[in-house]
């Protein structure tokens, strides 16, 4: 996703600053707008994969054609469950804004860097928490 700023009414295009309150209803804003644009990204490009699976249900007669096809179409249908999945967790960053839960970390209840959640404004973990998480992981998997 590219990097976005809102526009504020009738202010400068808005980037959220450590120099200011964690999450204030500016933030919060930029965020929620942040995650509704992302989703209608994908929502858009869902529409198109299926409009693209639609007109491409033609039969092909050549065995290697139609293997080529079938796969093409089962990588989009995994990369279409990926972004639903992805959607699920895109509403529950909205629910979180709502909420007022959204930017704290749910292991530690500290903040998640700004910077975190502009590459991933879908966090729950800090980066401290989600390393952790992610060693465990390792750990077990393993085992």
């Amino acid at each position: 996703m590219k990097a976005a700023t809102v526009k504020a009414e009738g202010s400068a295009e808005y980037r959220p600053s450590d120099a200011e309150e964690f999450m204030n209803e500016r933030q919060l804003e930029y965020f929620r707008q942040k995650l509704l644009r992302w989703k209608e990204d994908i929502l858009k490009e869902s529409r198109e994969t299926v409009s693209h699976l639609q007109a491409e249900t033609e039969n092909h007669p050549d065995i290697a054609d139609r293997a080529s096809s079938e796969t093409d179409r089962s990588l989009e249908l995994r990369t279409r469950d990926r972004q639903r999945k992805l959607i699920s967790k895109i509403d529950d960053a909205l629910r979180r804004i709502e909420d007022g839960s959204y930017g704290y970390c749910e292991e530690t209840g500290e903040p998640i860097t700004l910077l975190r959640l502009e590459a991933r404004p879908i966090a729950t973990l800090s980066l401290e928490a989600q390393e952790r998480h992610e060693r465990r992981e390792r750990v077990h998997r393993d085992d």
